[in-house]
């Protein structure tokens, strides 16, 4: 099956954080206690996009923090599944848990921990600053680094696989002027 019939049967976004949606760097506050993350805007609109046109979409990540919480909450992510120090059980368990099959989810990462779920998801990327040994198991790397875009990316390209750019980008955003 190409890649192209592989996006279409997409259901479920899954995204890694740290790396992905952010650009991998944490720092804390005076207490240590609260992790400060910056995420992309253009990211959160096309995760948006993304939920508008029906897909579902939410992240797996090895590490608890309330910046990740708070920014699923803010988008209103379907899921966010944390503390998965096994990505492949982790992904597994979410797939069970959404009732849909692995080749029906899109996985992006940037890591070797993210390498088993990439595996096994119908399509997997891997961001343009990930690491080199993820092409392995990568159907395409972004052309745009983690936590600068990658997500908007990508998102991009599988609603126009999947037929939904035009109504769900161009008509809203771009309307004709009859």
């Amino acid at each position: 099956m190409n890649l192209s019939d592989k996006a279409k049967k997409i259901k479920v976004i899954v995204l890694d954080i740290d790396g992905v949606l952010t650009d991998g760097r944490f720092g804390y506050d005076n207490s240590s206690e609260n992790e400060i993350k910056f995420f992309h805007a253009r990211d959160g609109h096309g995760i948006t996009l993304a939920r508008r046109a029906g897909l579902k979409v939410g992240v797996l990540s090895g590490r608890i923090c309330a910046a990740n919480r708070k920014r699923a909450a803010e988008l209103n992510f379907d899921f966010c599944k944390e503390n998965c120090h096994s990505k492949g059980e982790g992904f597994q368990e979410l797939i069970a848990e959404l009732g849909v099959n692995a080749d029906e989810c899109l996985y992006i990462g940037d890591d070797v921990v993210d390498a088993l779920p990439m595996s096994m998801a119908g399509v997997s990327v891997v961001v343009n600053d990930g690491e080199d040994i993820l092409d392995k198991v990568a159907d395409f790397r972004t052309e745009t680094k983690g936590g600068h875009g990658a997500v908007r990316e990508v998102i991009n390209w599988l609603l126009k696989e999947q037929g939904l750019y035009q109504t769900f980008v161009m008509e809203r955003y771009f309307p004709k002027n009859d």
